[in-house]
């Protein structure tokens, strides 16, 4: 028989997300979550979560939590799952093989499963002896063996592992990324749904899980669709045996791809979520751009919010094409969301990357001049990581500030002339108020002196904040106060150079 799929739409979509625990969140995994969960919001659907820990050997407790905490901070929700719980549970495969037993039992009852003895060398010869590549696997010779066959081979001391039965014709789907494939009779054999020491395979727990799950679209990585015709050609099994009444329906996502065009692997920094994190990426802004790794919302548009991703998001949309990292580009993003947070939001942000010259709970003091230096900085950065940098001198002691060597070889000769006429020109200045500085500033250094406003204000700004770019000049000394500003000019840092 033929298995329907699924017609679900709207509120009866449930999609999932199911990552093993190994290793530290990859950014592709990321995007799969993203865009199942946006799928699930966008239909009104559910997005169900759950965890395939079978393999002890690579799974850690530490990854789950990694992952769950990747999820979080991107506040990507789910329905039902880990953590949250749900009718279909447990939702972590380790907890599950009783579950798996049933099923098999099913199955094998059915005839869908049989047992399978021949070695990896037995299969080897039979290849070569029918004149077939060595390498061609599996020729399905065991399907129809008599008991007794079965029993020699339990008596030679054999475990058999269990082979689902494949229907001998082609599988076809249509692919909601993809349009249609077909996979021919043949390049798919039996394949081993449970190893002979009775652990089942991802193979099989997967789609088991679907099914038991009501799953109804699968949205996964294209590494993923060589198993597809498998899943299905199990999907009619258990559609057989009552387990499920459809196949879900199947929509593959594209590579992520990393420089020079090839695969982000796990080595690359790039693929490191937390590494983006620690760098200064907002949430909205790396969600925005992980989206687009493969999807967009519209011509020339590539800024927006997770909600409107949410209100435009259909699967069918995505672009099958591989899709390439662009860090430039995911910064250039992010700078753009930083933008959009209210001014308390991004001050509140910044602390975290600021907690090298900042104490916990902050002073009032410290709280005075952050309020009054976020906004500087919030429309020149790109990362949040770039925090340090760009406000640190205004929270360090004056004798304590050091001066970048790159900041120093910007000066010319006069600096020391120029730091001399700017603190005579501040002394004077008894509203310490912006304008008031630049004013006093202006008269005294272009007006008086004749220089350009880069020769000008260049060697104060270094002496001040000890770094050759910084926020506003005029406004950071406001900042830091008469007494600070005039501290960091009189010490002669750069005249005696």
């Amino acid at each position: 028989m033929t298995a329907p799929f699924t017609n679900a739409t709207g509120s009866d979509v449930r999609v999932r997300f199911c990552p093993s625990p190994t290793g530290t969140p990859h950014v592709g995994l990321i995007r799969t979550a993203l865009f199942n969960w946006a799928y699930a919001r966008h239909t009104g659907g559910k997005l169900v979560f759950r965890i395939e820990d079978t393999d002890a050997a690579r799974d850690s407790e530490e990854s789950y939590q990694q992952i769950l905490d990747a999820l979080r901070w991107l506040r990507l929700d789910w329905d039902e799952g880990v953590e949250v719980g749900g009718p279909h549970g447990p939702y972590r495969q380790s907890e599950r093989s009783d579950v798996y037993d049933e099923v098999i039992g099913k199955l094998k009852a059915a005839g869908h499963v049989y047992e399978s003895y021949v070695t990896p060398e037995e299969m080897e010869a039979r290849n070569r002896a029918a004149g077939r590549d060595p390498k061609q696997g599996y020729d399905n010779h065991e399907r129809d063996l008599t008991e007794a066959e079965r029993q020699a081979f339990r008596d030679e001391g054999r475990e058999p592992a269990l082979r689902l039965r494949v229907p001998d014709r082609d599988l076809s789907f249509d692919d909601l990324v993809r349009g249609e494939i077909t996979f021919k009779q043949g390049t798919f054999p039996d394949f081993v749904v449970v190893r002979p020491n009775g652990k089942p395979l991802y193979t099989f727990t997967n789609p088991v899980d679907d099914a038991l799950m009501g799953i109804t679209h699968v949205l996964r990585g294209e590494d993923l669709l060589s198993s597809t015709p498998r899943q299905i050609a199990l999907y009619e099994a258990l559609v057989e045996v009552g387990i499920t009444e459809f196949v879900p329906l199947f929509g593959h996502l594209p590579y992520v791809m990393g420089e020079g065009n090839k695969k982000l692997s796990k080595r690359d920094p790039e693929s490191n979520l937390f590494h983006h994190r620690a760098a200064g990426m907002v949430p909205e802004g790396l969600l925005n751009y992980l989206a687009l790794l493969g999807w967009s919302i519209g011509p020339d548009r590539d800024v927006f919010s997770s909600d409107e991703m949410v209100a435009a998001f259909d699967v069918v949309d995505v672009n099958p094409n591989p899709a390439r990292f662009d860090h430039k580009k995911a910064e250039s993003i992010n700078g753009d969301h930083i933008r959009l947070l209210p001014a308390d939001e991004f001050r509140a942000r910044l602390v975290p990357y600021l907690a090298d010259h900042l104490s916990d709970p902050l002073t009032a003091e410290q709280e005075r001049v952050l309020t009054a230096a976020a906004p500087l900085v919030q429309e020149r950065m790109q990362l949040l990581g770039e925090a340090p940098g760009m406000l640190g001198f205004l929270f360090t002691a004056d004798d304590a500030l050091v001066v970048e060597d790159d900041a120093l070889a910007t000066l010319k000769a006069d600096a020391g002339d120029v730091l001399r006429a700017g603190v005579t020109a501040l002394e004077g200045v008894t509203d310490w108020t912006t304008a008031s500085i630049e004013a006093a500033l202006r008269e005294a250094l272009i007006d008086g002196m004749g220089l350009k406003p880069r020769v000008a204000f260049g060697p104060l700004r270094v002496a001040v904040s000890g770094r050759r770019v910084s926020p506003p000049l005029f406004e950071s000394m406001e900042i830091l106060g008469k007494d600070s500003t005039l501290t960091r000019l009189r010490l002669r840092r750069l005249a005696d150079r």
